[in-house]
């Protein structure tokens, strides 16, 4: 059993300031959307979207915007094509950064992109020139009191899991995307709380961020990107130490 990725870590602690920031009901839309997209648009097939759709509603989000989301992710959106596309890039010091995007027009957002790559201080890339260094991953997160790692470790394995992580909020079981969400499913069905299912990019190699400064602009640069409305996920291979993350917040 490996330890808890750093960048799963990194990711935890953004989403605590996006929802001091008011930026969580819009992170919860996309997480519709991207499900969907991953998955299709039915939740009874689809446990990531159905896990999905559980926190949209548990933050509020009204049911009209969940079902766009949904449409959106699905392409049921009539008269818009949605094209996936995949920028690559490196910021300061030489940090990876991947960005996905869902956008209807290739040309505006290409420029827009760039712009970005620009303004944080790095520069966009080649198509390759930073995907070689990440590994698309499922993850889901259990959470709950009194979980017996060694049958939560079975129930996980038996369904098609790779391995189990300890993490500050439970525990992470990886999987391959192809099965994650027979894997989401198999677990909840166990009795387990499923608070997460998604597919991640982990990296196989990182970069130290050794300084509070240093680390909060990194944080900051992820936020210019998240903060655009066609980006789906932001990926990087920057690793902040524990005690920088908790110094933090």
């Amino acid at each position: 059993m490996s330890g808890h990725s750093k960048w799963s870590t990194i990711k935890r602690h953004k989403a605590a300031q996006d929802a001091k920031k008011g930026a969580a009901y819009a992170r919860l839309t996309k997480n519709v959307t991207i499900a969907a997209k991953a998955g299709g648009g039915d939740p009874n097939a689809n446990f990531a979207l159905r896990v999905a759709i559980d926190r949209a509603r548990e933050g509020n989000v009204p049911n009209d915007n969940i079902e766009r989301a949904l449409n959106r992710g699905a392409g049921n959106v009539e008269g818009v094509i949605y094209e996936d596309i995949t920028y690559e890039g490196y910021g300061p010091g030489g940090v990876a950064v991947m960005v996905e995007v869902s956008t209807d027009n290739r040309k505006r957002t290409a420029a827009e992109m760039r712009a970005l790559f620009t303004k944080i201080g790095g520069a966009i890339g080649e198509l390759g020139c930073v995907a070689w260094n990440f590994d698309r991953r499922g993850v889901i997160t259990v959470t709950g009191q009194g979980v017996d790692e060694d049958e939560l470790l079975g129930v996980a394995i038996e369904a098609g899991a790779d391995d189990l992580n300890s993490s500050e909020d439970g525990f992470e079981v990886i999987t391959e995307p192809s099965v994650l969400s027979d894997v989401a499913r198999a677990i909840g069905d166990a009795g387990y709380v499923v608070s997460n299912a998604e597919i991640t990019m982990e990296p196989r190699n990182t970069v130290m961020v050794g300084a509070k400064e240093e680390a909060e602009k990194m944080l900051n640069i992820i936020d210019r990107f998240e903060e655009h409305d066609e980006v789906q996920n932001v990926y990087s291979n920057f690793e902040i130490p524990d005690e920088i993350m908790a110094a933090l917040g």
